[in-house]
């Protein structure tokens, strides 16, 4: 049973999976290590995506995630009176919003007593007993708890995101943004103030990707959206923190034994080192 990282997020996580995306990157860094489960939402704000909370990650789920990185505004920054105005959330809500998901994510799991009842009936005594310290074993090194990282949103390329109206709308495409770079960045501001108040790591990718020279076209697909070198980036802040902790993939257990242990002549004697439970 493999920890699990949680990517929550808008369609920025969402699209994360496509070649060259952020998360493709991060599943292949934790191959045989953890499972990196998607779980972004095109078009969502924090004020929909409290709604998905209980549903997607209950509180008694048998298998708890070790890490998760929240990762919205993009949508929550959308202007009133423009094109996308149903998606905006007050700033003050947002920041609140991001509050509720860290609360739900920090509270303690009762995962243990779900999965005892579940698998009791699964394994033999002995093998049962083994199970569930190979459990305690996975989740006392890798997640005594839950690692939260808030991600804010990337900056707006506001000439980008006219042009692709235009490529959409032509003429009838409308000629104020629906979104802005002032403004995107108001709502990364709150995103890492409150990581500071809560004492959570944060990647200011608003921040991060104007360092860079000509980051519009480099870094944004539409004016929004990322390219190859923009997932890149959030690839590499992710990482970065992950491997500050007790997530750096390189100091973490594989799932099972690697084939060069196996003895041929004797193939239980791995898996029981590895993996009491098989």
């Amino acid at each position: 049973m493999r920890p699990q990282i949680v990517l929550f997020g808008d369609s920025i996580t969402e699209q994360s999976y496509r070649l060259g995306g952020w998360g493709a990157a991060l599943a292949d860094t934790y191959t045989r290590k953890a499972d990196i489960l998607n779980r972004g939402y095109g078009g969502y704000n924090t004020r929909w995506a409290l709604f998905l909370l209980h549903h997607l990650f209950p509180l008694d789920a048998p298998t708890p995630p070790v890490a998760v990185t929240i990762f919205f505004g993009a949508n929550d920054a959308a202007l009133l009176g423009r094109t996308s105005e149903r998606q905006h959330v007050p700033l003050e809500e947002y920041k609140e919003n991001l509050r509720k998901m860290i609360q739900h994510f920090k509270k303690r799991n009762t995962y243990i007593g779900g999965l005892t009842t579940s698998i009791r009936f699964r394994y033999e005594l002995g093998r049962y007993v083994q199970f569930l310290a190979y459990l305690y074993c996975i989740f006392k090194k890798c997640s005594p708890s839950v690692l939260v990282l808030l991600i804010t949103p990337p900056p707006i390329d506001e000439t980008g995101r006219f042009e692709y109206a235009r490529s959409l709308y032509g003429d009838k495409a409308m000629q104020l943004p629906e979104r802005t770079n002032e403004v995107a960045g108001e709502y990364a501001k709150q995103c890492v103030e409150l990581a500071e108040e809560l004492g959570l790591p944060s990647v200011n990718l608003w921040s991060k990707m104007q360092e860079t020279e000509g980051w519009q076209r480099k870094f944004l697909s539409d004016g929004l959206h990322l390219t190859p070198d923009g997932n890149a980036i959030v690839y590499q802040e992710v990482i970065k923190v992950f491997n500050e902790t007790s997530l750096s993939a390189a100091k973490m257990p594989a799932d099972v034994p690697h084939h060069s242990i196996i003895d041929g002549q004797n193939i239980e004697k791995a898996f029981q080192l590895q993996c009491p439970a098989i």
